[in-house]
């Protein structure tokens, strides 16, 4: 199995979402839904990537890690072990809730699972922020006198954002994601989101949305203060690097290539401008051309046992995300 594997996405209906997926990415949505979320490389028990092209058109991740779990991660993963990242589209049209992720320490405490995230802004409106981490000298206790007075936005790091910048948000961090963001998120494998506030809003069914005070509380870093991001730069360099994956930014011109060696570990690859086509070196160093096509807003993985050469078409910008299979940094 040494193909790119490329997956159909799974979009999800947000109250915060609109349809710059459509507009900007160029995707045919479900009609006239508001679309927050592409859930784009997934292997979780109520949510299965299924794989679009190639010799496993049809199956999902799940089937093809415990098929091919050699091929795809390496010798040594478990078949049944779950893809370890989710990867995500997250179309903001308007500000999500004030949120935090548990940390590994209370995590299984609350029936949670922890989850480090990476945000890549790869559009943006002029003065949109992020929100990310506390203010300095916040305190526990004059953030809970915040929520009790709706007074919670002044105690919150705000930050303006342009396109190509990027921040690695950890478990504990408590984040918000300000309107008028196009972000690709990578992600551990995780579904679990406390809400501490919501800014007033309701939900699709016009009632307020459920906040998760209590376990919130227990979850957020309160020495975490004003961290910033990675900004845009027009060359290759690592944007996120952590326990959890590493993102390397790659920055080519029209005609240059990137080549990922087979045998060394299983890569995500995603275009987040530009175009690329790939090729897969199979035995006896031929390589055969996929006649695959891969525009802005693809996500594939890359199997460990596959070669692969991306050549880009224009100036194109890749984040290849690594280390995620337990290979030594």
């Amino acid at each position: 199995m040494r193909e790119l594997l490329r997956f159909q996405p799974l979009y999800q209906e947000r109250v915060w979402g609109g349809r710059a997926l459509e507009s900007t990415l160029g995707r045919t949505l479900p009609r006239g839904a508001p679309i927050g979320e592409s859930w784009e490389i997934v292997d979780r028990a109520g949510a299965q990537s299924v794989a679009e092209g190639g010799p496993l058109n049809g199956q999902s991740l799940r089937s093809i890690l415990t098929q091919h779990a050699a091929d795809v991660m390496g010798p040594k993963w478990p078949a049944e072990k779950p893809f370890p990242i989710l990867v995500k589209w997250l179309d903001c049209r308007e500000r999500l809730s004030l949120q935090v992720h548990p940390p590994a320490s209370v995590a299984g405490e609350l029936k949670g699972e922890p989850k480090t995230e990476n945000w890549y802004i790869a559009h943006t409106v002029p003065g949109a922020e992020l929100i990310v981490g506390l203010k300095r000298g916040v305190t526990r206790a004059q953030f809970e006198q915040a929520l009790a007075g709706n007074t919670v936005e002044a105690c919150v790091h705000h930050f303006r954002v342009a396109s190509g910048d990027s921040i690695l948000v950890h478990s504990g961090q408590v984040h918000a994601i300000d309107a008028g963001n196009l972000i690709l998120e990578i992600q551990q494998n995780s579904d679990t989101t406390y809400r501490v506030y919501d800014w007033g809003r309701v939900g699709l069914d016009g009632q307020p949305r459920q906040l998760h005070i209590p376990q919130s509380m227990r979850s957020i870093d309160w020495t975490d203060f004003e961290p910033m991001p990675v900004r845009a730069a027009p060359t290759s360099g690592v944007i996120a690097d952590c326990a959890e994956f590493r993102i390397r930014r790659v920055v080519l011109g029209a005609g240059e290539r990137l080549h990922l060696r087979a045998g060394e570990q299983p890569r995500l690859v995603s275009i987040v401008s530009g175009v690329v086509r790939a090729t897969s070196e199979h035995s006896g160093g031929t390589r055969s051309p996929f006649g695959l096509k891969l525009p802005r807003g693809e996500n594939v993985l890359a199997p460990f046992a596959g070669a692969f050469t991306f050549v880009a078409e224009a100036t194109t910008i890749l984040l290849v995300t690594e280390d995620f299979a337990g290979v030594s940094k």
